[in-house]
């Protein structure tokens, strides 16, 4: 057993567990803030039995992943020592930041919106919601603020062996994190969009009567979904551009071309002296996998739009078991997308200062495999629990007690055949 082979499994593992709840909560807020306030602005009960629904999966999702972000702070610590010990100045200022949004005042907002239900104003209750959403997006501009300097570091100057931040509004105008932030955007806008869609289109499938909050949900998410795809694909393509600027052997590994894996390892040469700079060539296949997922699901968002604009994707069933089948596909994209980044930064820890040999902690490996299996085995009880608990109550649908609060009937001259 290798130490620092284990130690980057387990955090390339809480990583991905982490981001799929992430990902969705990311999405589905804006969903729930944009129901919300489409019933404050219109006062239609369809619009609060929305809100309540999806409020409902959101908190689910968010109450099991924030223990899941837990785990990530702690392997810095853990099996990351040379890493905090050189860079921990630099990039332990927006992992503060992230964690005080997260764990505190994204939290705090979130559980006065549970709780105000029918108890504050409805335009101080709809701030809040919307509040919990800002909170979210800083949180998650902060972590990749952390990594942006992982991959190109900015801002910061050495002593004795150790980083020392010496331009906080660098680390904000580093090349590799404005496109990422935005790329991870859409790819959370696809994801929700599709969750959406795609339980909307189950209880079409199962013939549901809760058929106006269905309808309303299937719209928002079957129009927002392709653009979170074309986004995903916009903001990549940028992100490669910035990529070949400083990270050259990787985006030549992604591509696969020999002229350019040369023209990369002679630049490896120049800059770092002889040695293997270059990541591992299997991250082509994730890549190819993301980007033409990427793809496909642009044209199949797109073709669900269209139908839906024709009035069409109600009443054809096909389309709405393919919304079905496409909900954990966004899921798939961004691991396989962190894989790439992450991977693709290899052999470095820091890029071009620190290399994860020097990162890895001093530590026995059986100690690192205790932690590794005992963290995968937590992280992998809570992705299932928090699946189950979704299925469960998105199969309930809308007409059950939630928040403290009873939902009444749906209206019965609202129920139209479809």
């Amino acid at each position: 057993m290798d130490t620092l082979l284990l130690a980057r499994l387990q955090f390339a593992t809480t990583t991905s567990l982490h981001f799929l709840f992430v990902a969705l909560s990311l999405g589905l807020v804006v969903f729930v803030a944009g129901m919300q306030t489409a019933h404050a602005v219109s006062g239609k009960a369809v619009y609060a039995r929305m809100t309540k629904f999806w409020g409902t999966l959101y908190v689910i999702n968010y109450a099991l992943g924030i223990v899941t972000g837990l785990v990530m702070e702690f392997q810095f610590g853990l099996n990351w020592g040379g890493l905090s010990e050189v860079a921990g100045n630099v990039f332990g200022a927006p992992l503060a930041l992230e964690t005080l949004i997260a764990f505190f005042v994204e939290a705090t907002f979130l559980g006065m919106w549970i709780f105000g239900w029918n108890r504050l104003p409805k335009w101080i209750h709809l701030a809040l919601i919307w509040l919990v959403a800002v909170a979210a997006y800083a949180s998650a501009l902060w972590v990749l603020a952390a990594n942006a300097f992982l991959q190109n570091p900015v801002g910061h100057e050495m002593r004795n062996g150790r980083a020392y931040l010496t331009d906080f509004g660098a680390l904000l105008r580093n090349d590799s994190l404005t496109d990422s932030l935005l790329h991870v955007v859409s790819a959370a806008l696809l994801a929700g969009g599709l969750f959406v869609a795609g339980i909307s289109a189950w209880h079409f499938i199962r013939r549901t009567d809760e058929v106006e909050v269905f309808r309303r949900s299937l719209r928002w998410g079957v129009v927002a979904a392709p653009v979170g795809a074309f986004s995903i694909i916009h903001f990549g393509f940028l992100q490669e551009v910035a990529i070949g600027r400083y990270q050259p052997m990787k985006l030549a590994v992604m591509y696969q071309e020999p002229a350019r894996l040369e023209a990369a390892r002679q630049l490896m040469l120049q800059r770092f002296g002889p040695g293997d700079f270059a990541p591992p060539s299997w991250i082509a296949i994730p890549y190819q996998i993301m980007m033409n997922g990427a793809f496909v699901l642009v044209l199949a968002t797109l073709a669900c739009l269209v139908l839906l604009f024709r009035n069409w994707l109600i009443r054809l069933r096909v389309p709405l078991y393919a919304l079905v089948v496409m909900m954990p596909v966004p899921f798939v994209l961004v691991i396989t997308g962190w894989l790439v980044r992450e991977v693709g930064r290899q052999p470095w820890a820091v890029y071009g200062l620190l290399t994860t040999e020097q990162a890895v902690s001093d530590v026995p490996p059986g100690l690192v495999l205790a932690s590794y299996v005992g963290f995968t085995l937590v992280l992998g009880l809570l992705v299932v629990l928090d699946y189950w608990l979704i299925a469960t109550y998105a199969r309930r649908g809308p007409r059950h007690t939630l928040f403290g609060t009873t939902l009444a009937e749906p209206a019965r001259d609202r129920l139209t055949a479809y």
